[in-house]
């Protein structure tokens, strides 16, 4: 029965997850941890960071990870769980396979049309949201400790936040060059 609820829980975060990888993020962890609570907020934390390190796309490689991670939970064998994997990849990706196949050629014939002009002008700051509730959603106790829980990982936490910040935003450093350098940092000053 997981399978299926993986399924239709990936499948409706594919049709509505706009803005890729990163804006998909919250959609998935609101449903993977809190809805359906298949694995806790430190567990989708390490999916989302393999996921950034790993070459694809962020979303497809959550929902990857996540699929796997949800049946191994459910106490399902390794087998069992690369099922899981198929099946919230597959998911994820129906839909945009299923629309972009549907409205390529109309996209092609009405781009320059005021309407969808106006429609992409709509949905760039529900983009924008969806990327900042990925963030918000990401700086928990969990991924930051707290000052009374463990001072010094959550000091270090901060300063990489805010190093990455400013690194990407202000020096243009490539952003897989900065989780680099943020994934050594942490082996060296966390453990």
């Amino acid at each position: 029965m997981i399978y299926l609820y993986l399924f239709i829980t990936f499948f409706e975060i594919g049709l509505f997850g706009f803005g890729g990888g990163y804006g998909m993020l919250s959609l998935i962890q609101n449903e993977v941890v809190y809805h359906w609570h298949w694995m806790n907020t430190a567990e989708f934390t390490d999916i989302v960071a393999i996921s950034q390190m790993t070459p694809g796309p962020v979303g497809i490689n959550s929902a990857t990870y996540c699929g796997y991670t949800a049946v191994m939970n459910a106490g399902y064998s390794t087998p069992m769980a690369i099922l899981g994997s198929v099946t919230a990849t597959f998911a994820l990706v129906l839909p945009s396979l299923i629309l972009m196949i549907l409205i390529s050629k109309m996209f092609m014939k009405y781009m320059k049309t005021p309407l969808v002009n106006s429609v992409f002008m709509g949905l760039r700051p529900a983009v924008v949201g969806l990327l900042a509730a990925a963030t918000l959603m990401l700086m928990t106790p969990e991924n930051f400790s707290t000052p009374s829980t463990n001072p010094w990982q959550f000091w270090i936490s901060c300063f990489l936040f805010v190093a990455t910040f400013i690194g990407t935003k202000f020096f243009k450093i490539n952003p897989i060059r900065m989780i680099a350098y943020c994934a050594v940092a942490g082996l060296i000053l966390l453990y």
